[in-house]
């Protein structure tokens, strides 16, 4: 080969492996950003989960609490009644653990 052939090859090479590092780098670039932005969704959807489960046990302890008064009520008011109430559940329930 030529010496100018083989420096011409030689460069074509160098400047098609460049292309090849070029090429590697950006892709690499953008799969990092596609990460990150995968990374901050999830972090966003665990944010939000998170709060949504603090408030829906905030909602149950209001609910409970509310319970907790009506029976209190119920008890003192109509004890007869609140005990045949108590009965017809633990009846039900019974009925379905059973089964």
């Amino acid at each position: 080969m030529q010496p100018a052939k083989h420096h011409e090859a030689t460069d074509l090479s160098l400047a098609a492996a460049n292309a090849v590092i070029d090429t590697a780098s950006d892709l690499a670039g953008r799969a990092g950003a596609k990460i990150d932005s995968a990374l901050d969704t999830a972090n966003d959807f665990a944010a939000g989960a998170a709060q949504k489960g603090r408030i829906a046990g905030q909602q149950i302890e209001a609910v409970a609490g509310n319970i907790k008064g009506a029976v209190d009520k119920s008890v003192a008011e109509q004890p007869m009644a609140t005990l045949a109430v108590a009965a017809m559940v633990g009846f039900v329930v019974g009925a379905l653990w059973k089964s």
